[in-house]
């Protein structure tokens, strides 16, 4: 019994290890994405000289990063200044555990995989807040400040939007949410929850057009202004994976996970699927990116309070209705 214990604490470990080692170069290569795809779609060169396709510019711009010099303002609170880019990356990380990517894939099965990855992404406006407060930099606090108003608003329409797939599937576990949607992705049914929650997820990532809290036109840099060097690339390396992390999630929650279309019958395995899923939602975040300008801080907010948070509760009161009367 102990020697069986051991080797299945030893293959989590291993799974692990697998996934932080591939998800840092996922992080990385989704900037080449990011700027190669945005070059297309404005009509311009994206980068296109280092290695082929210009697929090691990332590589290169990682270098420089940690090539910087990793100053501390001696006007900052120096601890905090240091641990807020760490609190950012290790949530984000930490919410990957409880990703399903196939039906043997997956570091923890919880039963509360939902509610672990809604308290990690509460735990993530910790990063910047504090960077904003530390930094002891007007321009940094705003962006603090803008970043706790965001990311707690938009949490909470979050949490709504995800409560009709919970009813329908009867569960906060993940594996089991998709093993649900065997009969039909709860997109079909869900589609105004799915759209909360993308858009809940773009303001929690601080990405285009929500990305007020850093606004380089307004805040030179936001709550990260005094960064440089691992600390900043820390930050930069929450930003992507938050990306793919709610990618993810949409996938999991909203998708039907590892499993394929059910008019399509084909011998790519369930890894593969799900990678697809991924990779079309993230290239949707770019899209969006190009795509959009930035609102106001008092219209994003106004949008959350007035627009999504009734929406929110409508798809959640209709989605409850249409249960107990027998229909979902």
């Amino acid at each position: 019994m102990e020697g069986l214990m051991m080797s299945s604490a030893l293959w989590q470990l291993v799974e692990i290890t697998i996934i932080i080692s591939l998800l840092i170069p996922i992080a990385a290569m989704l900037v080449w994405v990011e700027r190669r795809l945005i070059g297309i779609w404005q009509d311009r060169l994206g980068p296109n000289r280092v290695g082929p396709f210009g697929i090691l510019q990332s590589f290169a711009d990682l270098l420089k990063i940690l090539g910087k010099e990793d100053w501390i303002p001696p006007f900052s609170e120096r601890l905090v200044f240091t641990i807020a880019p760490v609190i950012g990356a290790v949530s984000v990380l930490m919410s990957f555990a409880v990703i399903p990517f196939s039906p043997t894939i997956g570091v923890s099965n919880l039963n509360i995989g939902l509610l672990f990855f809604l308290a990690m992404a509460s735990l993530a406006v910790y990063s910047v807040v504090l960077a904003g407060w530390a930094s002891n930099s007007k321009y940094a606090l705003l962006g603090g400040m803008r970043a706790a108003a965001q990311t707690v608003s938009y949490e909470v329409f979050m949490g709504i939007s995800v409560m009709g797939v919970v009813i329908l599937s009867g569960t906060f576990n993940l594996r089991e949410i998709v093993l649900a949607q065997a009969d039909g992705w709860f997109i079909q049914s869900q589609f105004v929850g799915f759209v909360v929650f993308l858009i809940a997820g773009i303001a929690e990532s601080h990405r285009l057009p929500f990305d007020l809290p850093e606004a380089e036109t307004e805040l030179t840099a936001g709550f990260h202004t005094e960064y440089s060097g691992l600390k900043f690339a820390l930050f930069f390396l929450g930003e992507y994976l938050g990306v793919t992390l709610i990618s993810a999630m949409s996938v999991v929650l909203f998708f039907g996970g590892w499993q394929m279309p059910e008019p399509i019958n084909t011998w790519l395995p369930p890894l593969v699927w799900f990678i697809l899923k991924v990779m079309l939602l993230v290239v949707f975040f770019i899209l969006l990116r190009t795509s959009l300008p930035r609102p106001r801080f008092d219209q994003l907010m106004a949008f959350g309070w007035k627009f999504m948070l009734p929406l929110a509760l409508l798809n959640l009161l209709v989605t409850a209705a249409l249960r107990l009367m027998g229909v979902l």
